[in-house]
């Protein structure tokens, strides 16, 4: 697909920067490489997500789904390749690092209202649909502080034999999410996988392999459950940027990471659901959007967004390189 790699690069400075690191497989050393993360630190839409992550925790998350909330945001600049060490990322995550709940993990500002089990004030707190996320980000940010680390052993060991619940801090009372306490939830077993997939110690662990089964067993089981509302029919499969929220292309960029899945038909079965999108010339168009995001070239349903395409095509890679050795 060089014509897609030529249009690619011709993208904004993050899309340049993780293709030629993510596709053609260029060192961080190479001037090209280099002078593309520079454009990418410099451009105001970066810039401007790291001056709002700067007030980190930002206002209470009431939903998970909010695509506005920094809890998303923090987890985007980390996609694009931002590290700890580089200019008002420290400060960040110096905020992020200040709020740990005594278990171990990071905690975010909330406000459950009290007809679903929580408080109905803010307070901080955790949850397994936002916990492993800020996990994910220190980790890819480049955090080598030993509190991550705690952070990520405390949410492994909270799977079960059926991957990991619905769990939250016991601060949240009897908050739970519209599900049977018996039944994984979705959308936090992509998530801890997505966090653990990040250092080689959590990676190929038998919690991993727990977890990833349990995502697949409910795509193989797809028609005839749908535990915490979590469905996997015309909406799971609309292409959708950034990844916040549990679709198709979340579930195949997290689990095409894990190379003792590549051979696995029914992660292939998902993933052919994503290349199968492709245009004549190997584009992607996003099929559903975040209006928080619609400053962004995937946050439009008109033309090919270089972003989604980016994504989209490396984790299809990840499966054809596994094929080829």
């Amino acid at each position: 697909m060089p014509g897609a790699i030529d249009w690619l690069l011709s993208g904004p400075p993050w899309v340049q920067y993780r293709t030629r690191l993510d596709l053609l497989g260029q060192s961080e050393r190479s001037k090209d490489v280099q002078a593309a993360r520079q454009a990418m630190l410099d451009h105001p839409q970066v810039q401007a997500l790291v001056s709002e992550l700067a007030e980190w925790p930002g206002p209470p998350l009431t939903r998970h789904n909010d695509a506005s909330h920094l809890l998303h945001k923090l987890t985007f600049i980390a996609d694009l390749g931002l590290r700890a060490t580089d200019p008002g990322v420290d400060r960040i995550v110096d905020r992020v690092l200040a709020h740990q709940a005594a278990e171990g993990v990071f905690q975010v500002k909330v406000n459950i209202p009290t007809h679903f089990g929580g408080t109905g004030k803010d307070q901080f707190a955790w949850m397994l649909c936002d916990a492993p996320s800020i996990v994910y980000a220190l980790a890819k940010l480049g955090v080598k502080d030993r509190r991550v680390k705690v952070a990520a052993k405390y949410l492994a060991g909270l799977i079960r034999d059926n991957g990991w619940p619905c769990a939250a801090t016991p601060e949240l009372g009897k908050f739970h999410g519209p599900g049977r306490r018996s039944d994984p939830c979705p959308y936090a077993n992509l998530i801890a996988l997505k966090a653990l997939a990040q250092t080689r110690e959590w990676h190929d662990d038998d919690v991993c392999r727990l977890g990833a089964e349990t995502l697949l067993q409910l795509w193989q089981h797809r028609t005839e459950q749908r535990p915490y509302l979590f469905a996997m029919g015309t909406d799971f499969a609309r292409l959708k940027a950034p990844l916040i929220w549990y679709d198709v292309l979340h579930v195949t960029e997290v689990l095409t990471q894990f190379e003792w899945l590549h051979k696995d038909k029914r992660l292939n079965e998902v993933a052919a659901i994503v290349t199968a999108k492709a245009d004549d010339q190997g584009r992607f168009t996003p099929e559903s959007i975040w209006q928080a995001w619609r400053d962004w070239d995937f946050g439009q349903k008109r033309e090919p967004s270089r972003w989604l395409t980016l994504v989209a095509v490396r984790a299809s890679n990840r499966l054809i390189e596994h094929a080829r050795n």
